[in-house]
């Protein structure tokens, strides 16, 4: 039988208006943008005591208040939220966002839009289309070069190499597409030994599997040309060849033009991982690093690493505009198909949020000339900060610093240097100053800076600097630990 108490046709609200809702989060953004300098770089919270704020005994059965919904999990944020959005995180490789783009992300949500095709919403599809075309022009990739937005640098380095697969299967006239890979011809996949996972992981998935032929590297993670040509010649097809403008713990940069010389000489192609280093082809100065990447076959990148735009959006960008478009594209009788661009043929993804619009907002409102000035002062502080660590007896910085990595080990007569470089990164960790992580890099423990920031300053990599030796200077002497100082 019909109630007509529960079958009221008006949708769900909260009884509030939607602009008293946006102001309270609008307040709590600033509060937190405002405090995001000056607090501990890693909360002090417990994961019990979050549950515990956010659980409030189980699932509500009759739901609150928005307001009071949003100050829950502004508390839950503020809490156990890192400051990554600060100057001084340097953990991992991961950017702040800057005000313009945080604004345009925000717009982003209030359009709503389903980002996948033109009849879905001409505005941001335009966007994508012409943000795509800016950045192709910025980094000086091949005019015809399409563009796709992606959740990061592993889904965009998925579409890279299913359009390589399409294109060199395509060649020896098989339709991957179509007949799937079993007994397709065998794809050689090249690529240096310490390359990111992420490509083995998307070879993982587009079925091609991980058996990658490895080849050596130099001292700072950069492919070994000689290797590379060796392994060339053993090889009876034409390859795909991944290498890196970025090494993820050194930044070491491969030597682009000399391998897209070799592997192209072989009908290959080549694949650039430029999740973190692709952005120095915006700057004069250190453009020279990756001299030669315009002849590549597909790149890749992160604009929520350097480009500072909230999470996510990585970029894939294809050389093959109908490889691209073959690989991942599709068609439907539903789908309104446009002579626009329509999305969906330039990504894995259908449902789809507007990525571009942040981008689109960072790049109008810095130009290139902003863009490489993010770059070259990142890079500087990489630098600065390698500079006054390695004056500090008994640390070593390890890499060449070329971008905006530091690899940091730390030595002591008596002390296991492994365990004593881990100990001073979770000192450093435990601190609060500043927040970086650790990685192994040539079979030994080191400490790794990464520093993407927009926000980070001089005084910034002082102060971090400062807070390193400190933690170092406590450790060797097995004084008790500092936490949460900021």
């Amino acid at each position: 039988m019909r109630n007509d108490d529960h079958m009221s046709g008006d949708p769900p609200v909260d009884g509030l208006e939607y602009g008293d809702v946006l102001q309270r989060a609008y307040r709590h953004v600033l509060s937190w943008r405002g405090s995001v300098a000056d607090r501990p770089v890693f909360p002090a919270v417990t994961a019990d005591e979050l549950r515990d704020l956010l659980t409030g005994g189980g699932p509500p059965e009759a739901g609150t208040d928005a307001i009071s919904t949003l100050d829950v999990l502004a508390r839950a944020g503020e809490l156990g939220s890192t400051a990554s959005a600060g100057p001084r995180y340097f953990g991992y490789v991961i950017g702040s966002s800057l005000p313009v783009a945080v604004g345009a992300d925000w717009l982003v949500t209030a359009w709503d839009q389903n980002a996948t095709l033109y009849s879905c919403g001409p505005a941001v599809s335009v966007i994508e289309e012409v943000c795509a075309d800016w950045l192709v022009k910025m980094l000086g990739l091949p005019p015809h070069t399409s563009a796709g937005f992606t959740t990061g640098t592993q889904m965009a380095a998925f579409t890279c190499l299913a359009a390589a697969r399409h294109h060199l299967l395509a060649r020896q006239g098989w339709d991957a597409e179509a007949d799937g890979l079993w007994g397709a011809p065998r794809i050689p996949v090249i690529a240096g030994e310490q390359r990111h996972a992420s490509i083995d992981r998307a070879l993982r998935y587009l079925g091609m599997g991980t058996r990658v032929r490895e080849v050596g590297c130099d001292a700072d993670g950069a492919i070994d040309l000689s290797a590379l040509r060796a392994e060339l010649d053993r090889t009876d097809r034409p390859p795909i060849v991944c290498v890196q403008a970025g090494n993820i713990n050194t930044g070491a940069v491969d030597p682009l033009r000399e391998v897209c010389e070799l592997v192209h000489d072989r009908g290959g192609w080549v694949h650039v991982d430029g999740a973190i280093g692709l952005w120095a082809l915006a700057s004069d100065e250190h453009r020279g690093l990756l001299d030669g990447a315009h002849l590549a076959d597909s790149w890749t990148t992160d604009a929520h690493k350097w480009l500072n735009v909230p999470f996510d959006c990585g970029i894939a960008f294809v050389a093959h505009p109908d490889a691209h478009r073959a690989a991942v594209g599709i068609t439907a009788a539903y789908l309104e198909a446009s002579e626009h661009r329509d999305q969906i043929n330039t990504v894995p993804d259908w449902s789809r949020r507007a990525r571009s619009v942040p981008v689109y907002a960072v790049l109008r409102t810095l130009g290139r000339a902003g863009v490489a000035g993010l770059v070259d002062r990142n890079i500087e502080h990489a630098h600065r900060i390698a500079g006054l660590l390695a004056a500090e007896p008994g640390i070593e910085i390890v890499n060449e610093v070329v971008l905006n990595q530091v690899l940091v080990r730390f030595t002591a007569p008596g002390r296991d240097d492994d365990e004593l470089t881990r100990e001073v990164v979770s000192r450093v960790q435990d601190d609060g100053t500043c927040w970086l992580s650790g990685s192994v890099f040539g079979n030994r423990a080191v400490m790794r800076i990464s520093i993407c920031s927009a926000y980070t300053t001089a005084e910034d990599i002082r102060r971090s600097a400062d807070a390193i030796i400190r933690c170092g200077r406590d450790a060797v002497a097995g004084r008790a630990r500092a936490t949460g100082t900021g």
